[in-house]
């Protein structure tokens, strides 16, 4: 189900509590004061500054980068990536499917990969 990016930002600080959303509260205030709009790119990205710190950040994108299937199911492989893939932020829009198809591929073992090529 498609969500709009209002309903987006409604239901996500709907679930912040205590001090995230004493934080929220703040944050939206002082965005509000200068008069720049509330997105959902906008909540995330300070959501993430304020609760997600870059060495952890660093940490989940080199997890994507070396991600390989291993001993792992396909299925488990595949819930791997969709997790980590977020934490790299250098695919272009227009070329990010691709990418992430050609990292996915790579990532599975060998016997696997053939057996795509193949078809």
């Amino acid at each position: 189900m498609d969500y709009s990016a209002a309903q987006k930002i409604h239901y996500g600080t709907h679930m912040l509590v205590g001090e995230a959303d004493e934080w929220w509260v703040g944050t939206r205030q002082r965005f509000e004061a200068i008069g720049e709009g509330i997105t959902w790119v906008v909540f995330t990205r300070e959501f993430l500054r304020k609760y997600f710190p870059e060495d952890v950040w660093g940490k989940k994108e080199m997890e994507f980068l070396e991600l390989k299937q291993g001993n792992s199911s396909v299925a488990v492989y595949a819930a791997k990536f969709v997790e980590l893939v977020k934490f790299y932020p250098y695919y272009s829009a227009e070329m990010v499917e691709f990418f992430k198809c050609i990292k996915f591929e790579n990532g599975l073992r060998p016997e696997i990969k053939r057996a795509i090529r193949y078809q």
